[in-house]
């Protein structure tokens, strides 16, 4: 019963959300509001997705720019090839991306700690070293893409993005949400205590971690999808920076990677933070403030804000007593 409750909670403030960011379309007419919210509402979706491996697995994923480059791109290939709309788009990423986590899981996840990292990191250079050499799609000076007429009840395409971005949000925590509630969850937080442990005891492993891998490389590509329209541009410098890499570990650590709701806090605390300073002072400054950040929540709360909420709560729950 009360997993029905909060269940119930749950999709009424989904819902709530959404109907708050569609108001805001409406309502807003100054345009850098969006312009950043979809930035922030991207690397919640990219946090949230890794922390569905690196999380509940454990598995530290340094491949995250390569899947969303792999979305971005595939978006540009199909606005290129066939014109295709936004949710197709979109649509198409996410195969694309459940298909390579699969493909990358087979080859990698038998790895572990270090290793499984390293491999990841490989990934997005032969990835990138691909896309730059394919002409189709602009090779490494880029290509240029034109956006299609906006759809009602927008105004411009940057609220359209930005809302579809804000229904990426919803999915990718719904899911995150799910799995953790679920005997996969339970099954990946087996591994992540101890995989020998969990494997004599009967837990499939590998299964598990295929599947998580699969669908956060889903989530990955889906969220890079629509960038290509929204800068209009594409090149393979940016599309596999590995900054999205670094961000999406980041904001994960620092929210709390034992609950969904911990990437989410993770990535727009961080998000907020250096979109104000992009704003304030300068873009460059915001690798030092997420590196300064990393390390005092490593030291001072490594179990993120959650934990840091947590024992707060403790904290006062036994003053109050």
């Amino acid at each position: 019963m009360k997993s029905k409750s909060t269940g119930v909670r749950f999709w009424i403030g989904a819902i709530l959300f959404l109907a708050a960011m569609l108001a805001a379309t409406q309502v807003i007419r100054n345009e850098y509001p969006f312009f950043a919210g979809y930035i922030i509402l991207q690397f919640v979706v990219l946090a949230v997705a890794w922390s569905i491996l690196g999380g509940y697995a454990g598995y530290v994923n340094f491949g995250t720019s390569a899947f969303f480059g792999m979305g971005v791109y595939t978006a540009v290939f199909l606005v290129k090839a066939t014109g295709a709309p936004l949710a197709v788009q979109i649509a198409a990423a996410a195969g694309v991306g459940a298909l390579l986590g699969f493909a990358v899981g087979l080859l990698t996840l038998r790895m572990q700690g270090i290793f499984f990292s390293i491999a990841t990191i490989a990934l997005t250079i032969i990835i990138e070293t691909t896309v730059t050499n394919w002409r189709f799609v602009g090779g490494a000076a880029g290509i240029q893409i034109q956006r299609p007429p906006v759809t009602p009840p927008f105004d411009t395409y940057v609220q359209m993005l930005f809302f579809v971005q804000a229904l990426l949000v919803v999915l990718a925590v719904a899911i995150a949400r799910y799995i953790q509630r679920s005997w996969i969850g339970r099954g990946l937080q087996a591994i992540k205590d101890d995989e020998l442990a969990a494997e004599c005891t009967g837990v499939p492993t590998l299964r598990l971690k295929l599947l998580a891998c699969v669908i956060s490389g889903a989530l990955m590509c889906a969220a890079g999808a629509p960038a290509a329209m929204y800068f209009q541009y594409a090149d393979p410098s940016s599309a596999f920076n590995l900054n999205y890499s670094v961000s999406a570990l980041a904001m994960s650590l620092i929210g709390g990677t034992a609950h969904w709701a911990g990437p989410v806090l993770g990535a727009i605390l961080l998000g907020v933070t250096q979109q104000f300073l992009a704003v304030t002072i300068s873009s460059e400054v915001n690798v030092l403030i997420l590196g300064i950040m990393l390390v005092l929540f490593v030291v001072a709360a490594p179990e993120g804000l959650i934990g840091l909420i947590r024992k707060i709560g403790n904290w006062r729950a036994g003053r109050a007593t």
